[in-house]
């Protein structure tokens, strides 16, 4: 509560207490005013009565006993507040701490200044709920009665209640037997749905006279929304802060339509927002709760150093909550920690988290490692990228001078910009917004661009001071304005020349890679800034005060320094490339926090990826993490999922990995950070393993005593990693190795290496099954899951997960050594395993159900069974497709996987044109994917094209299946040539498909050169494996009679 905002009022009624909500607008008790009666008002301890008109005036001693008083006496002058924020309770949790501020009756002295009393106590949302009542239980003994039974608290009704810094009711009563121990409350939530009481306050305040947050949230949230920012404007670029809402929000229509259909959804719901920096995730996300706000939705932007504890708070919500992080890819511990809070809920209202992120990459991947409530807040996720707003020349110029007139209202609300003629400027900036403007890829793009060209048309004493080196762009402009504006601002408080300004640049950028959350925190990072270090206590307080009066933190406390991001990414790159002076980042590191340390490495890359900037400024952070090894290069596997343009760390990793000066524990503390799959980090995870799998065999050979138990679980590392990049020779030596050494220690110690044993003999059998190496990736497979049932029947809850996989890929093995029925059989025990453990943690196994069903369904369709093969593929591709979406670096591969089998299964089923879509779609996948790794996702294109060839041809588009058939049957005779084992049955397979596609095309001679190929490579396969390669040597010798016989029934038919 502020004490510049207490009144008294006396009216018809009676003497009692209000609250100021503006500079001219009162909060009291209906039972004291008269709707047409007039109205006195006071400030306790000030001069003067001031009159008054009753606006608003509800029931009196009724449900809604409350006024609104318009202070219209000339002689009033009003003290310079905000609209004040109202508030409601959002549980039932009993303890709230509340306070008020009035002039009750058992204070005051007959012939002394009427006084004040500020009592304190606790609301419990459950009191008195059925009528409406807030019930202030009061700290302390109660008072004693004035005389002749009147109440001590007379003179109390119309005070304010406040619950953590908001609004939350207004005293209207002392209630009979209770001994004077309680007051009770209007409250504010039911004020607030009065249409007539908000009319008439918005009438006065504006739609931020109104606002209404969540009481006990106030802890977890991050300030205020937009339009409503408590921060004053302080520096040019502050305008473009999301949450100031300077410039009117359009477009995105499609977005918040489905952001509303989520929201209607019962229960926990997750949407990730992700898109690059200025793309307006964080104003969509401030329109969309707005709106929500309207519907009855409490909104909580969570603050990012909200505890563990502090959010159980969510668990117990009775009113639907949105739940906004802002910056998630950063703030993964907070995120698994908010997913425990979550999971615990039971029933109740509905929740919805809404993340926003740069990137939906590696970080999003990795949040579901973190624990199985982790794991389910992922899978109930959508996941969303927000695209360009304006694409086209003529949108962004219409955007432009939108913008262009919104900050010239705002931008003479700046002190000492205010004696401009800014609205002149902008008219005659709207009608050119120039080639600038065409060339903005982002909003934020544009609306930096209006910015600028209004400072650099008006003429204003604080001349932009620019930053050289490298391009330039809109960043750049606004930047050269705000170091402007410091060095005028400073030297009107005496700082210059004394400092200088680029003191006060590295003062302003030390803010924005170390990220003090409040002014506590700015005081521990200007102290670490050189040119300060050697100044007294009263240059650095002279310092802070200048820097939060150019960046004030909000009511909360909370510091947020240089918006927007892109603006101080801008500051912290020209910094890096600035070769005149040494970088203040440079003397930071020196003395920089383990908490501290991922913020500079994102901050800095971020800043990297500023095309405008070139090079230098990558070079640079890669060379920071090479120096830095114990705080920075930890970091850098995490900071590399979580932006956008990961060049710079990896470069740091693959130059550290190389160096062998560089300690083994360094190494292993590094690959430690990786998530367990990741395409941003495979190529760097199997080259630590290669090196750490070394270093494991050197200390051995210097000391054969060394258990070589890490050798053996290295190896088993490095050939995972290795099968990630596709590499399978050295993935099956390296596995094959493993598996020599756990044999050997499980002979000697079998109950702590029989699990390692079953576990390398499970990825052996895979690694053999890709090399071709059929029948010992069978017998291989078969032990593991003699191991793993053994396991499993004495400890089921660790082990059936695994014997679940071992019968997975014994089925596959089995099948692809032509043992179809044992096949179909053992995936079925696999589906059934799978089935249960789903049941108990879907969150954790609905993956490996769906992995189990995508090859129950092949098997069901080698022996004919159609029917129940689309139904199992079908369910496959369901659980894969909601899979994908949420985590696409994981799941893309089994998506078209599925998708592949689901075009199969729905052409058998004569449903062609679903299967044609179906293959189509994991074509496309499947040629993204093999763009990026080639060695790893080229065999499964080029199986995807030999399907999509056949069922355009079934369709009758030739051309179309010619051409995808040849395509399919280049890449596989190049795989072949490397690999013959794994991948001749393949080109075989697709030889067969080109000679049917080539006959049906009239091309006869071509088609027999194909198939004779095809029906040599086969008759030699089906030598060594007759029940394997039968079929298909079967069918080219049917495509080879067709062909010779000039048949006019092709066997595709």
């Amino acid at each position: 509560m502020e004490w510049e905002r207490v009144v008294a009022v006396t009216g018809a009624g009676g003497a009692g207490s209000g609250y100021l909500l503006g500079p001219e607008l009162v909060v009291t008790s209906a039972h004291l005013v008269a709707a047409d009666a007039g109205v006195q008002v006071f400030r306790p301890a000030r001069e003067g009565r001031f009159t008054g008109e009753v606006i608003w005036c509800g029931t009196p001693h009724g449900r809604d006993d409350a006024a609104l008083v318009r202070i219209d006496d000339p002689g009033w002058q009003p003290p310079r507040v905000r609209p004040v924020v109202w508030g409601r309770s959002v549980t039932h949790r009993p303890g709230i701490a509340c306070e008020s501020w009035g002039m009750p009756d058992v204070v005051q002295r007959g012939g002394r200044p009427v006084e004040v009393l500020q009592p304190t106590g606790v609301v419990n949302p459950g009191d008195r709920m059925v009528g409406d009542r807030y019930v202030m239980n009061l700290d302390g003994a109660p008072p004693v009665p004035t005389g002749e039974g009147r109440s001590p608290w007379g003179g109390m009704s119309g005070a304010a209640m406040f619950c953590h810094g908001l609004l939350t009711g207004v005293i209207a009563t002392d209630p009979a037997g209770r001994g004077h121990a309680v007051l009770e409350a209007v409250p504010a939530y039911v004020l607030l749905a009065d249409p007539a009481f908000v009319a008439a306050v918005s009438a006065y305040l504006g739609p931020t006279g109104v606002r209404c947050e969540a009481v006990e949230l106030q802890p977890l949230a991050a300030g205020p929304l937009a339009g409503r920012a408590e921060r004053a404007v302080a520096s040019p670029a502050g305008l473009l802060a999301a949450r100031r809402a300077v410039v009117p929000f359009h477009g995105r229509e499609d977005v918040l339509t489905e952001l509303h259909t989520w929201a209607t959804l019962t229960g926990l719901g997750v949407v990730l927002l992700h898109g690059a920096g200025g793309q307006g995730k964080t104003r969509l996300a401030l329109e969309f709760t707005e709106q929500l706000t309207g519907l009855g939705w409490a909104v909580l932007w969570l603050r990012p150093d909200t505890q563990a504890q502090e959010l159980a708070v969510l668990a117990h919500t009775v009113v639907p909550v949105v739940v906004v992080v802002d910056y998630a890819e950063s703030r993964t511990t907070q995120l698994t920690a908010l997913a425990d809070v979550l999971a615990r809920r039971q029933g109740g209202a509905a929740v919805k988290v809404l993340l926003l992120a740069r990137t939906a990459s590696g970080w999003w991947e990795e949040l579901t490692a973190t624990g199985d409530a982790a794991r389910d807040f992922v899978d109930a996720s959508h996941v969303h990228r927000l695209t360009q707003l304006d694409p086209s020349a003529a949108e962004r110029a219409a955007a432009y001078q939108v913008a262009v007139t919104a900050l010239a209202d705002a931008v003479g609300q700046i002190p000492d910009l205010a004696d401009v003629d800014w609205p002149a400027i902008a008219a005659e900036l709207a009608g050119k917004p120039g080639q600038r403007v065409e060339q903005a890829s982002t909003v934020l793009a544009v609306q930096m661009t209006a910015l600028a060209d209004l400072l650099d048309t008006a003429p204003t004493t604080h001349a932009a001071v620019p930053l050289t080196g490298g391009g330039r762009g809109p960043e750049d402009r606004v930047l050269d304005h705000e170091r402007g504006y410091w060095r005028s601002t400073a030297t009107a408080q005496a700082l210059l020349p004394a400092l200088g300004l680029d003191t006060l640049t590295d003062i302003v950028a030390a803010t924005v890679v170390l990220g003090p959350g409040t002014v506590e925190q700015v005081d521990g990072v200007l102290v670490r800034v050189p040119e300060l270090a050697d100044q007294p206590l009263v240059r650095r307080n002279q310092v802070r005060s200048w820097l939060t009066q150019l960046y004030p933190p909000g009511a909360d406390g909370v510091f947020e320094g240089l918006v927007p991001d892109r603006v101080a990414e801008r500051l912290i790159g020209r910094l890096i490339l600035d070769t005149t002076r040494p970088c203040v980042i440079d003397a930071l590191l020196g003395q920089i926090r383990e908490d501290e340390a991922e913020r500079v490495v994102t901050v800095c890359t971020r800043a990297a990826a500023h095309a405008a900037l070139g090079v230098g400024v990558g070079e640079r952070v890669t060379e920071w993490c090479l120096r830095n090894t114990d705080t920075l290069l930890p970091t850098a596997a995490a900071a590399a999922t979580q932006v956008e343009t990961p060049a710079p760390l990896l470069r740091a990793i693959e130059r550290v990995t190389a160096d062998s000066a560089i300690a083994t524990s360094v190494l292993e503390r590094l690959i430690d950070g990786f998530p367990e799959r990741s395409q941003v980090l495979a190529s760097a995870a199997a080259e630590i393993s290669i090196v750490l799998v070394q270093r494991h065999r050197q200390a051995i050979n210097e000391d054969p005593s060394l258990d070589d138990s890490r050798l053996a679980t290295g190896l088993n590392n490095l050939s995972n990693r290795l099968g990630d990049l596709g590499r399978w020779e050295e993935a099956l030596a390296a596995i094959i190795e493993a598996v020599e050494i756990h044999r050997r220690l499980a002979q000697q110690r079998p109950d702590a290496f029989l699990p390692n044993l079953a576990m390398s003999l499970n990825n052996l059998a895979i690694r053999l099954g890709e090399s071709g190496q059929r029948e010992e990736a069978l017998v291989t497979v078969i032990e593991a899951v003699q191991v793993y049932r053994q396991l499993a029947e004495q400890r089921p809850d660790t082990f059936l997960p695994n014997l679940a996989a071992s019968l997975n890929n014994l089925a596959v093995d089995l099948g692809e050594s032509g043992r179809r029925e044992e096949a179909l059989v053992t995936v079925i025990e696999a589906v059934q395993v799978y089935r249960r453990l789903a049941e108990q943690r879907l969150e954790v196994f609905l993956p490996d159900l769906a992995m189990s069903l995508n090859n129950l369904s092949n098997r069901l369709g080698v022996l004919g069974r159609r029917e129940e093969a689309l139904m199992s593929i079908t369910e496959a591709v369901q659980v894969y497709r909601q899979l994908a979406q949420q985590r696409p670096d994981t799941f893309l591969p089994n998506l078209a996987t599925s998708l592949n089998n689901l075009a199969i299964r729905l052409g058998e089923s004569g449903r062609q044109e679903e299967g044609l879509a179906a293959i189509i779609e994991a074509v496309e996948i499947r040629q993204r994917l093999a763009e990026q790794r080639p060695d790893a996702f080229l065999p499964d294109l080029a199986m995807s094209l030999n399907n999509l060839a056949i069922q355009l041809g079934e369709s009758g588009r030739r051309e179309e299946a010619l051409a995808a058939i040849t395509e399919a049957v280049e890449i596989l005779r190049q795989l072949a040539q490397q690999r013959p084992d794994a991948f001749l049955p393949n080109l075989a397979a697709s030889l067969n498909n080109l000679a049917i596609q080539l006959g049906e095309s009239g091309r006869r001679k071509e088609a027999l050169v194909a198939v004779t190929e095809a029906a040599e490579i086969l008759r030699r396969l089906a030598e060594q494996r007759p029940d394997a390669h039968r079929p298909q040597l079967e069918l080219s010798e049917q495509v080879l009679a067709w062909l010779t016989n000039n048949s006019t029934t092709s066997p595709a038919d």
